[in-house]
């Protein structure tokens, strides 16, 4: 038997801007690329104006900033000029919360090549990378990407730097020593910890490769090196250091397996009592779901990883030994797992 279902126009209407949510991706990734934000004053300006600043031709960028201010970045006045929202400032390249590579990197052009292929990721479970570029994501962007993989980069260190500041806020480190931040990157949490705690030493281990471009603050020769030690190393293999805390952010979105190897080594690395703070997106629980879910299906699609809902998490910390003293939001986007060694 057929039911006859009416829509209302109203879910009709969002439906259809949800089917063309690639045209305001390719919109953000344009103005992003031309640089119209940066561009853009805090004054009003013409079309002509921007379009000469960022050499591009009036008529199609009118077309581009009428599509983007009816998603309220960037806003028309009522003579026909632009102007800022709080939105468009955010894609400016020297604000501090600016979302400008984060804009870039996911629209980068292997992007389109692999979302149509998202249904056969569903169906197997697996990354579809390796059939599109013939070898993993990373290899890729290390071999044949040097563009997107310098896009990537900078866009994980503006987004490691606008976190840094809200974990430091978080974290209570009374009675704490040493800290270890696994797979920290170029380190922005290790040196802000630092840099607020004068008593505080800490190591930070990541990929050769990764800790070779570590923050100038922590290199030899830096403002914090006398109590910063760089560890080349995969945490997925030891975890070489004993420490009153360990900090893992953003790090447990592989294979489960790998996720509980670095667990193993971290419990196997710390003394009883030792503190872990495990910092992640969640897919669950969060003001911040449809980006967090979005970038689940990306990482589904690139490296076969996976976002945690907040039960994947606590059973991984679980069955890893860990004891979980509690959980809580550290900015819109994250939360962190407080856990304990036990004896």
């Amino acid at each position: 038997m057929t039911t006859t279902h009416h829509a209302s126009p109203q879910s009709a209407m969002r439906l259809r801007e949800l089917i063309f949510g690639a045209a305001c991706a390719a919109a953000l990734r344009a103005v992003a690329s031309l640089g119209v934000a940066d561009a853009l004053g805090e004054e009003p300006m013409t079309v002509e104006e921007l379009a000469a600043a960022v050499g591009a031709e009036p008529r199609p960028l009118r077309r581009l900033l009428r599509a983007l201010s009816s998603h309220g970045v960037f806003a028309e006045t009522d003579d026909g000029r632009y102007t800022h929202t709080d939105m468009s400032r955010q894609l400016r390249e020297g604000s501090p919360s600016s979302l400008r590579y984060i804009a870039l990197w996911c629209t980068e052009p292997w992007t389109w090549q692999a979302w149509p292929r998202l249904d056969e990721a569903v169906r197997s479970g697996r990354n579809i990378f390796p059939d599109l570029y013939g070898k993993e994501f990373f290899d890729y962007l290390h071999d044949d990407a040097a563009g997107s993989a310098e896009v990537f980069n900078k866009a994980m260190t503006h987004s490691s730097r606008q976190s840094a500041a809200d974990l430091v806020g978080f974290l209570d480190l009374d009675g704490v020593s040493s800290v270890v931040d696994i797979g920290g990157g170029e380190g922005h949490v290790l040196a802000s910890l630092l840099e607020k705690h004068p008593g505080l030493s800490g190591t930070l281990i990541d990929l050769p490769q990764v800790v070779a471009h570590a923050d100038p603050r922590l290199q030899k020769g830096g403002s914090l090196a006398s109590r910063a030690r760089l560890a080349a190393g995969d945490c997925r293999t030891e975890v070489p250091v004993r420490a009153d805390l360990y900090i893992i952010k953003n790090l447990l979105e592989w294979d489960d397996d790998s996720t509980r190897r670095t667990l193993r080594n971290v419990v196997g690395a710390a003394q009883p009592g030792a503190r872990v703070v495990v910092v992640e997106n969640l897919v669950d629980d969060s003001p911040s779901m449809k980006f967090t879910t979005a970038m689940d299906l990306l990482l589904l699609l690139n490296v076969g990883g996976a976002k945690h809902s907040r039960q994947s998490m606590l059973a991984l910390l679980t069955e890893a030994g860990l004891r979980v003293e509690r959980v809580e939001p550290v900015n819109p986007y994250l939360h962190a797992f407080e856990c304990t060694v036990p004896s």
